[in-house]
């Protein structure tokens, strides 16, 4: 493959070879149009060989946004008459939409009751309950689930594939566990129950454990990010 890199007088498009493929640069001060007719230029300028692989591009595109159709616009110019595949769009910013989405999953939702039987409570983000989940009552959260009180029903952390999420509690004797997609159900024998204990995805054991709230520090180095988030309120 030829690919002339970029004009001396111009720096709107750059384009650099890494060990995963190809990264492309996009200015993000210039005009959109200005892109796409450089981009134009630079698709042009590549030569291929017959049985030349497939290159993996990763396109990079700053401080500047682009519309779902204006991705899709500079996606085709990548990969149309090519041998480059578009594995990747990153930017910068996002929309105003996203914006809020992100707040609302990072965000700890507080709630103060009883979660009886029947009963489910959802939230989005981390959830911190003040009170009890008794027998057959569930709490759910998209983030990590915190119990300030008696967790006898069900759990379910991370409910939307994060696999990151845990779940504490006061008093933990659940009749089940659930992280992302993996569940762990309670024994089949009677237990008394576990204080200030923790569950967590042991990614080595491919399983559901529950341990000792000490070692979160070890496990989940970002959990400080909760407790920021409970300072500033």
């Amino acid at each position: 493959m030829i690919l002339i890199i970029q004009d001396e007088d111009t720096q709107t498009i750059t384009i650099k070879g890494t060990k995963e493929g190809l990264t492309l640069f996009i200015e993000d001060t210039c005009s959109y149009e200005d892109v796409i007719t450089q981009l134009k230029k630079r698709m042009k300028e590549a030569e291929f060989t017959q049985d030349e692989p497939i290159v993996p591009v990763h396109v990079k595109i700053g401080n500047r946004y682009l519309t779902t159709e204006q991705i899709k616009e500079v996606e085709s110019l990548i990969i149309t008459d090519t041998k480059f595949t578009v594995e990747s769009l990153e930017s910068n910013v996002v929309s105003k939409d996203r914006a809020l989405a992100w707040l609302d999953e990072s965000d700890v939702k507080r709630v103060m009751k009883i979660v009886r039987s029947g009963q489910v409570l959802s939230v989005t983000g981390d959830l911190l309950l003040l009170g009890d989940v008794n027998p057959g009552g569930t709490v759910k959260a998209t983030g990590n689930i915190y119990v300030l009180g008696n967790l006898r029903g069900i759990a379910h952390a991370g409910s939307r594939g994060n696999q990151e999420a845990i779940i504490v509690a006061s008093y933990m004797k659940p009749s089940q566990l659930r992280i992302a997609e993996y569940i762990s159900r309670a024994p089949d024998y009677e237990t008394d129950g576990v204080y200030m204990e923790c569950g967590f995805i042991h990614k080595e054991e491919d399983k559901i454990m529950i341990d000792r709230l000490q070692t979160l520090s070890h496990i989940r180095t970002d959990i400080r990010g909760f407790e920021r988030r409970m300072q500033n309120g």
